[in-house]
Formats: structure tokens, sequence, C-alpha cells
């Protein structure tokens, strides 16, 4: 009896630690893609004097948009978010110069835990 107490006493502690992992590596993975991204942008500025406009996007990474004299191609595509969203792009950036984000798992602004946004302004 005292044994079952002890292993339900263990799967208490451990298995919302197991559970919660899937989700921090898909942060982890959010901050990762929007790290690169900001430095294909800043490439991008080197290269044209100016960040895309925020109607241009972050397809100005990968097809060259009109007035771009030095494009040189930044990434190979566009990675979409861990929850299959499309990266959001701001330019000029509510919190920096340009803002690159994901809504998080429910792909709406704001939210906690899971759902909270994840941007360039946290790096």
């Amino acid at each position: 009896m005292v044994v079952i107490v002890i292993m339900g006493i263990l799967a208490a502690l451990i298995v919302p630690r197991v559970l919660d992992r899937p989700d921090q590596a898909r942060q982890v993975a959010a901050r990762q893609d929007i790290a690169g991204i900001m430095q294909a942008l800043k490439l991008y500025r080197l290269d044209n004097g100016r960040y895309p406009a925020t109607a241009q996007g972050l397809r100005a990474l990968v097809e060259k948009p009109e007035g771009a004299s030095n494009w040189r191609g930044y990434l190979d595509k566009l990675p979409n978010d861990p929850w299959g969203h499309p990266y959001q792009y701001l330019s000029p950036g509510v919190k920096g110069d340009t803002d690159v984000f994901s809504f998080g798992a429910d792909n709406k602004p704001g939210g906690e835990n899971g759902d909270a946004d994840i941007g360039s302004w946290e790096l």
C-alpha cells in the first residue's frame, strides 16, 4: 500500500512536467525560427538600406520584391510557426524597428502559456 501511495505522489509530480514539454519545445522552436528570420531581415536591410514594408511581408526574403536593387535571396523558404501558421510581420514594428511574431497555439493575439504570443522583442 505504501508503494502505491509513493508511486501516486511521484506520478502527480512528474506527469505534469512531462506533458508540458511539447508546448515548451514548440515555443523554443518558434524563438529559433524568429531569430533566423530576424537575421535574414538584417541582411536585407544591409543590402537594400531598409526593411521590407509590411505589405511586402516576409515574402521579400524569399522572392525579390519590386524596388529591391541588391536583393540576394535571404531564405530558401518561409517557415510556418510550430503550430502550422505563418509568422506575422510588421515594419515599422510596434515593439521595435520591425516585429516578427507568432500568435502561439491559439493563433490569436495575446494569450497565456502555450497560447502566448512569441515575438522578436523577446530575443
